[in-house]
């Protein structure tokens, strides 16, 4: 039987919804923040002749400068939310600043090359079906959230209960006012994974601040791809979007540029390459190799491999296999066609590990959840 996993609900406005969140999670998000000391990425982003504790407060200081002017260029409501869970977990803003944006701007805060991923960037992969490539022919959606395992435990399924929009149900971590997937009253569905882009950053909302402010206003596809194209953000993403009236997507996601791919027969996956014309110019080359700055196990390693492995591994799992069931869908994101590896689509370690699994079923308004990799996944099921 599956365990229960941590929930929290928070409703109202904006600030007493992040109060709410920073109250219940008040532990939580202090380990987390104590976590970022020991993440070998970020340790090896430090100076050699700088003291850690001096390292540390230099990123918390450029993190929360960073997190001001990205409230610059948001609605209101993040810096609202934000400033909430602050409080509620009673945490200066700067140390919630440095969780929220760690993965996005990293390389900015300690003036690494955007050219090298950071270590913290890792897989991700995602199917979706929708029509004749869907088993009882609504939109589906199934995620693996590939990440450094220390993260797991900050993870927590989040009900989103906004005063005067959309109710929704997420998956996040602890400290972040933003979400990595989820579903919401409509029947708008998001997951979300890395993309390892180029372009120039400005400050703004990370990518998972942006998909809380879909789910809290979008009630399709179209809908949400035009608040995601308005919204100056920071990051890279691949999105897989899907809406109860059967509309999926995937959408491609850089500081600069918003980019579409519709399914081909019903069927589209994305792992963390970057495949819409229009986008590919702004990815990592493709012989990029991981250096010196990146933890001792990545070193030297392409860094698309696994990415490029995995989008072969579902294409050949789902090839003459139509239509798919969730079921099917969770066969094809447990698979080991490279062993127990970080090639594996449903990984083991080495570095990363599918930490997370989410499938979600926009028409019935489900979203199901798993904090575990995707062969030994027990869902649990919520209702948004």
């Amino acid at each position: 039987m599956a365990v229960n996993l941590p929930e929290v609900t928070c409703g109202g406005d904006a600030h007493e919804m992040g109060c709410q969140q920073g109250e219940a999670l008040r532990e939580n998000i202090h380990a987390a923040i104590a976590a970022i000391g020991d993440l070998e990425a970020f340790q090896l982003m430090k100076p050699k002749l700088m003291p850690m504790v001096g390292f540390r407060a230099l990123a918390e200081r450029k993190a929360g400068k960073f997190m001001r002017k990205a409230f610059d260029v948001s609605p209101p409501d993040f810096q609202q939310r934000f400033s909430g869970i602050c409080e509620g977990a009673g945490l200066p803003a700067a140390k919630v600043a440095l969780c929220c944006l760690l993965e996005a701007v990293m390389s900015d805060l300690t003036r690494n090359s955007r050219g090298n991923p950071n270590g913290l960037q890792a897989g991700c992969s995602a199917i979706g079906v929708t029509g004749a490539a869907s088993k009882d022919g609504n939109a589906r959606i199934m995620h693996n959230f590939d990440h450094v395992p220390v993260v797991q435990r900050f993870f927590v399924v989040r009900r989103s209960q906004p005063v005067g929009k959309l109710r929704s149900v997420e998956f996040t971590l602890s400290p972040l006012l933003g979400a990595v997937d989820g579903v919401n009253e409509a029947g708008l569905a998001v997951t979300c994974n890395y993309a390892y882009v180029t372009d120039q950053r400005t400050a703004g909302p990370t990518i998972t601040m942006v998909i809380s402010q879909v789910l809290s206003e979008a009630t399709s596809v179209d809908e949400a791809i035009q608040i995601i194209k308005r919204q100056s953000r920071v990051g890279g993403g691949l999105l897989m979007l899907a809406d109860a009236e059967g509309a999926v997507a995937s959408v491609e996601v850089s500081n600069t540029r918003v980019g579409s791919r519709p399914p081909t027969e019903g069927l589209v996956f994305h792992t963390n390459r970057l495949q819409c014309g229009s986008m590919i110019d702004l990815e990592i080359t493709p012989d990029a190799h991981y250096d010196h700055r990146s933890p001792r196990m990545l070193r030297g390693g392409r860094v698309h491999q696994s990415a490029d492995r995995r989008l072969d591994a579902i294409r050949e799992e789902t090839e003459g296999q139509l239509p798919l069931s969730l079921d099917d869908m969770h066969r094809v994101l447990s698979g080991h066609a490279h062993g127990e590896s970080c090639d594996s689509v449903c990984m083991h370690g080495g570095y990363w590990s599918t930490t997370a699994c989410t499938q979600v079923l926009p028409f019935e308004r489900k979203f199901r959840v798993a904090f575990s990799t995707a062969c030994q996944a027990q869902f649990q099921e919520f209702d948004c």
